[in-house]
């Protein structure tokens, strides 16, 4: 008599447990390879979908064009984009003595919700990255001349990086932004901001502002993309991550589970729930910041299950001790949550970590550009194709693909 356990029937009684993550042991030095300086291009292309496009479906890897994209989709996919707009975050001062300090504005802290007061004319206090901060005292003023109004940043809390701006006029700091920031480009690319990357380094449906970097897999996307989109009858629904720096945060411990993980605020409305629940397709984000948002909504819902009240907050490790349940349940927990609250849109925070052993729920597919390796980054896409990645990575570098922020893209399928 046979006493163990049938998988296969396990799994059809209970299908959400192959949501459940595994804990894996695993090391930083597993996710390197060779990636040459000569690989990451500082300009995008003139055209944004002329890009290339590997396609790894079911361990097979074919080479396309961006503009293609509609012919590689599986039939009615449902496309998860994230909108956020990088706001021209990086902002330079000078002392009296003529000393330069670099402001990086990295999260609002008074008041917290970046979309409400980027439209907002009243002063803010922000956690920032300061270049030159042992040169800058507590409680100094400096001053940038804008014309139509004076930018004023105070350094409040050395410690924190905390600093408050203020200005003397009507204007949203969005537009105060705008006349006195520059755009926070990846420190790869070695150079200052120029004109036209005002547009280049934004989506083309980049609507709320608040991200400090672009979510880089979508910027392929044109109108042309877009129609073609539609007539093939692929779905798309929209929410909103808003990237911050620790995107680019390198992991200096071996085992990348201690490292400190960035948190990064989602916005989703009613409607992109609703879209998840009546997807006919595949679910596909573009780019993995929109993958974070599906994978920690996913997780919140089943928080709500059990907790009804619970905080839309996902913990750097909490999906590995979280019982899954099936996704329409989960989706039904967030909905009946916003029907009891009146809400049409939620907002929560994100640190979760995805690496090889992780189970996902949503994602059936993947846009996304190619990482950096030893990254946070580079470990979601192992997660998601398994051992392959090293075989696409060495494939794209054979071929000549582009990498990072304004390089190539690929569509996973695994």
């Amino acid at each position: 008599m046979n006493s163990g356990f049938d998988k296969q029937k396990i799994s059809r009684a209970f299908p959400f447990l192959r949501y459940l993550p595994r804990m894996k042991a695993l090391s930083l030095r597993g996710f390197h390879y060779p990636l040459d300086e000569s690989k990451i291009p500082p300009f995008p292309l003139p055209e944004r979908d002329q890009a290339r496009l590997l396609v790894y479906r079911e361990g097979q890897i074919s080479h396309s064009v961006f503009h293609a994209l509609c012919d590689h989709l599986p039939a009615e996919a449902l496309l998860v984009f994230n909108d956020t707009r990088v706001i021209p975050a990086r902002l330079i001062f000078h002392r009296q003595s003529g000393a330069r300090i670099e402001v990086l504005l990295l999260e609002p802290a008074e008041p917290t919700d970046v979309q409400v007061i980027m439209q907002s004319g009243s002063p803010t206090r922000w956690e920032c990255i300061i270049g030159g901060l042992k040169k800058w005292k507590e409680g100094e003023v400096l001053q940038l001349d804008l014309g139509p109004t004076r930018l004023k940043a105070i350094l409040e809390d050395r410690s924190k990086g905390r600093v408050r701006l203020e200005w003397d006029s009507t204007l949203s700091l969005s537009e105060v932004l705008e006349m006195a920031g520059q755009l926070p480009l990846p420190p790869y690319f070695h150079r200052e901001a120029e004109e036209s990357d005002k547009d280049r380094y934004q989506t083309v449906y980049a609507k709320h502002e608040g991200a400090v970097a672009a979510p880089t897999a979508g910027l392929h996307f044109t109108q042309r993309v877009f129609e073609q989109l539609e007539k093939k009858g692929i779905h798309q629904t929209r929410l909103t991550l808003h990237v911050g720096a620790g995107t680019f945060k390198p992991v200096k411990v071996d085992d990348p589970r201690e490292h400190a993980m960035h948190n990064e605020k989602m916005w989703v409305k009613r409607s992109n729930i609703e879209d998840l629940l009546h997807a006919k397709g595949p679910v596909i984000p573009v780019g993995t910041t929109s993958m974070r948002t599906l994978e920690s909504l996913y997780w919140w819902g089943c928080k709500l299950i059990e907790k009804p009240d619970a905080e839309f907050f996902i913990e750097k490790l909490e999906a590995y001790s979280l019982h899954p349940y099936p996704k329409a349940k989960s989706l039904q927990a967030i909905l009946d949550y916003m029907d009891k609250n009146k809400l049409r849109e939620i907002h929560g925070r994100t640190e979760i970590l995805i690496y090889p052993g992780y189970h996902f729920a949503f994602s059936q597919g993947l846009i996304t550009n190619f990482h950096l390796p030893e990254t946070t980054l580079i470990m979601l896409v192992a997660a998601f194709v398994g051992d392959d990645w090293r075989k696409i990575y060495e494939e794209a570098l054979n071929k000549d693909y582009r990498f990072l922020s304004f390089g190539d893209s690929s569509l996973l399928l695994p």
